[in-house]
C-alpha cells in the first residue's frame, strides 16, 4: 500500500482551526506523512503533538512526552475530531511552554 503524506495544505488548515480555538501560539508544520504542532522559536521548537496521515481522510494522533518522545494514543479520525479530541481531554498537550 502506498504512503499517504501530508501536504502544506493540511498545515495550513490545522493552523487555521488552531487560531480559531484561541490557541495561536501553536503552529503547523508538514514533514512527510506529518503534520507537526509546535510552538517556540522555529530554530528550536517546543513539540506538542502530532497528527500522521494514515489514509486519505484519516489521521493518527501521537502526543509529545516530556522527553523528547513520541507517544502513540491509539486515536484514529477526521483530523478535525483528534484536535477536538485533545483540546478537550488532553488540554495540557497544548499549553504553551516556556
Amino acid at each position: 500500500m502506498t504512503k499517504q503524506y501530508a501536504t502544506p495544505q493540511d498545515a495550513a488548515a490545522v493552523s487555521s482551526y488552531l487560531a480559531a480555538e484561541g490557541l495561536s501560539h501553536l503552529r503547523a508544520r508538514k514533514y512527510g506523512q506529518l503534520v507537526i504542532l509546535e510552538s517556540g522559536p522555529e530554530a528550536d521548537p517546543f513539540l506538542h503533538a502530532r497528527l500522521r496521515r494514515d489514509t486519505v481522510h484519516l489521521w493518527r494522533l501521537e502526543i509529545a512526552t516530556h522527553t523528547g518522545r513520541w507517544e502513540k494514543t491509539g486515536l484514529r479520525g477526521l483530523w478535525q475530531d483528534l484536535l477536538r479530541e485533545m483540546i478537550t481531554n488532553y488540554p495540557w498537550t497544548l499549553a504553551p511552554r516556556e
